[in-house]
């Protein structure tokens, strides 16, 4: 399993009710479903992942998150998760607003644009930079909306969401004492665990 969805699964609390957007194939709720009981759904629109879900027995539905929450009634559900893809939505932070509404309490993780060697790169070279992390170049990438660890804190604070604890890892995911002191400049995946 992926290091950040290892950070997540420590913040799962056990038997809760969670819902995963864009879960893709299924492998954060088919962890958490075993180890921790939860009762676990996921979100997503790529058939390819939606059949993946399915084979290995994780609940999943196609939904489109960019037309929002709307079929979920207020807390329908005690976690809502969003790994590496809120980036990828017309309105991330309309988004989260849905997400709160539906979840008491929501995990988000993103990579971190304003991580030291993007800034680098830019500054340097002058395009956008294609990396392992990032393997897309600007015009074919599904990233519409890069932010930093620092945008979504500020986001954070104009929306009034509390920041339960937050996580911020380098590219292997682990946390270093030189990126919890500066996680804006040296964090690649951020994660944040927030509620209302």
């Amino acid at each position: 399993m992926r290091a950040d969805l290892d950070i997540i699964n420590e913040w799962v609390q056990p038997k809760s009710r969670v819902l995963d957007l864009g879960c893709g194939e299924g492998e954060l709720l088919q962890h958490i479903i075993g180890s921790k009981d939860v009762q676990g759904y996921g979100l997503e629109i790529d058939a390819a992942h939606i059949n993946q879900c399915i084979e290995s027995g994780v609940p999943v539905l196609e939904h489109d998150l960019d037309k929002g929450l709307g079929n979920f009634d207020n807390e329908s559900f005690d976690l809502v998760v969003m790994t590496h893809a809120l980036q990828q939505f017309r309105r991330p932070d309309l988004l989260l607003d849905e997400m709160l509404r539906v979840g008491k309490e929501c995990i988000i993780t993103f990579p971190n644009f304003g991580h030291w060697r993007n800034r680098i790169h830019l500054g340097l070279k002058g395009h956008m930079p294609v990396s392992e992390f990032l393997p897309y170049n600007w015009y074919d990438t599904p990233n519409i909306h890069f932010c930093t660890f620092k945008d979504f804190e500020n986001l954070c604070q104009e929306k009034g969401i509390k920041i339960l604890r937050s996580a911020a890892v380098d590219g292997q995911l682990r946390d270093r004492w030189w990126i919890k002191a500066m996680p804006n400049l040296f964090s690649e995946t951020a994660i944040f665990h927030v509620s209302r």
